[in-house]
């Protein structure tokens, strides 16, 4: 009965609770939210200031009592009760045309793959905390190729790569299930980290978090580039602590990123070697799908086919593809049974 009263006045919704970037998904309206996994703490209060973009915009320009944390590393949660406010945030802001009454909504979540069950029950637990009245954990490449509309539930072998910020994650899938896979802390956050020592190393000059991404999403690549692309990169001078810009090309970049893009490479020429011979058929002839904001940098999957011999390509919009995919199970019960990871708390049950 309070099931369906809370069905009712409540919005099903999928979350892509990533390190970089939270995305929720409302059933029968689409993606309503795409935010940086940002939050504004006014540690005097403990008052929530900020979420997203707005508190994106105050990193480092905040006084002593107002800190801009980012509550999840390499995908898993770091700090708890900033997560449950985090995602409360979110939960009332899809319900806040709906009805005054207090939204119980159904909850699916995309988790990393190397999850443990302690931090499957975190998961659980902040999401529970922040107001759903159940939730369901599925791992972010299956939801990411559900969202790239891959066959998964077919007897063929299926290779997703998904550069998130915080983790790459490489799977191969076959008949609704994970076969092989591997996770690796190289991703989008650590290639800002590449470029920022980077700067220090050979410019002597000290980056912001920012800035290092907006000068990676402008010249980042895998691969040399037909023209060569150039942009400022601003910061501050080491030697005499004076505001400094110097021009950097893609070239420059490139040999930033090298030794992150080399270990994306090796660990699915890794995956690869160890995966069933009649999968690893299956996946030459069809190719191997490229999903998450990491999988933009140029010609990275042009570098992967060369070193594979495999064809490789992006998926449309792989921003969106695990939180799509999310969207698509919400409506289908039968599939989310079958890929719904085991619940580590009591709370979250099927129905």
């Amino acid at each position: 009965m309070f099931d369906k009263l809370f069905h009712r006045f409540s919005k099903d919704i999928g979350i892509d609770l990533g390190t970089a970037n939270t995305l929720v998904y409302v059933r029968g309206q689409g993606i309503v939210i795409n935010e940086p996994t940002i939050v504004a703490v006014n540690t005097r209060t403990d008052q929530l200031l900020a979420v997203g973009h707005t508190a994106k915009n105050m990193l480092g320009k905040t006084p002593a009592h107002i800190v801009t944390c980012r509550p999840l590393v390499k995908g898993i949660i770091s700090d708890f009760e900033v997560t449950e406010k985090m995602l409360k945030y979110f939960i009332e802001k899809v319900h806040e045309r709906k009805s005054s009454l207090y939204p119980r909504p159904r909850v699916i979540i995309g988790v990393p793959l190397d999850l443990t069950e302690v931090e499957r029950k975190a998961v659980e637990d902040a999401v529970l905390g922040a107001g759903a009245r159940s939730v369901y954990l599925v791992e972010e490449p299956m939801a990411a190729a559900i969202g790239a509309r891959l066959p998964i539930k077919d007897a063929l072998g299926t290779m997703i790569i998904d550069i998130g910020g915080g983790v790459t994650e490489i799977a191969i899938i076959s008949l609704g299930g994970v076969v092989n896979w591997r996770v690796i802390p190289v991703a989008g956050d650590e290639m800002n980290r590449n470029i920022i020592q980077y700067a220090r190393d050979v410019f002597n000059l000290l980056l912001g978090e920012k800035t290092a991404e907006e000068v990676k999403i402008k010249l980042g690549s895998a691969v040399e580039l037909s023209e060569q692309l150039e942009c400022p990169m601003r910061g501050r001078d080491l030697m005499n602590g004076l505001p400094k810009e110097v021009m950097v090309n893609d070239s420059q970049l490139r040999d930033a990123l090298s030794r992150s893009v080399k270990q994306i490479v090796e660990n699915v020429k890794s995956a690869l070697e160890t995966t069933p011979p009649e999968l690893v058929a299956d996946i030459y002839e069809r190719g191997i799908i490229m999903t998450g904001g990491g999988a933009l940098l140029k010609g990275l999957d042009r570098l992967i086919a060369k070193v594979t011999e495999i064809p490789v390509r992006v998926a449309d919009d792989p921003l969106t593809c695990v939180v799509r995919g999310t969207g698509i199970i919400l409506e289908d019960m039968e599939l989310l049974k079958e890929i719904a990871l085991p619940s580590a708390s009591t709370s979250a049950t099927l129905r």
